[in-house]
């Protein structure tokens, strides 16, 4: 159990038959009536944020969320293979619980495994990954305003803006979580 006045972030527990997580918190003491924690909570099954105040001494159970690192194997329509390190077991997913910067995920990369009571609930590529471009148009001289950035095809068939300089074949570092170009890898 964890009492509301011991919430920190990152602080996952139930409330309501969900499990959350902290985002944000503040101990208020206002001059005049009782202390309160004011906090931005999030839903980790189904990522939705809200604000909500407690009473410091409301007590609720801490909640265990699994992180688990699995190589992602490849895919069958809707179901995405990834087998645990350990023991070697292949977990099929369904592509309902992967997220959107799942795209720049190629074959054998290991990743987190979000789950809770058995239920896995979300994948957590890396933050970065090397991948090579498939596909770009040249950049031409002249074309050298500040910034100038032009779309590119990768090797996972996500797309992205990189800048002019890079061409077909290279390799490019990424940001998963932005989804933006970092550097030549």
């Amino acid at each position: 159990m964890i009492s509301a006045g011991d919430f920190r972030n990152g602080v996952t527990f139930e409330m309501d038959g969900q499990v959350v997580s902290i985002i944000e918190f503040q101990h208020v003491k206002p001059g005049k009536g009782a202390a309160f924690v004011r906090t931005k909570i999030r839903n980790v099954i189904t990522g939705s944020v809200v604000e909500k105040t407690f009473n410091p001494n409301d007590k609720y159970p801490t909640a265990f969320v699994e992180r688990r690192d699995m190589e992602y194997l490849y895919n069958d329509g809707d179901l995405y293979y990834f087998m645990d390190n350990e023991t070697y077991e292949q977990n099929p997913i369904n592509k309902s619980v992967l997220s959107d910067n799942f795209k720049f995920v190629k074959e054998n990369m290991v990743c987190k495994v979000l789950s809770y009571k058995g239920n896995v609930f979300g994948v957590e590529p890396p933050n970065f990954v090397k991948l090579t471009v498939e596909k770009t148009d040249p950049g031409f001289k002249g074309d050298t305003a500040t910034n100038v950035t032009k779309p590119a095809t990768l090797e996972t068939g996500a797309e992205i803006k990189v800048p002019l300089f890079i061409d077909e074949g290279e390799m490019i570092e990424i940001d998963t979580r932005t989804g933006e170009y970092m550097s030549r890898a």
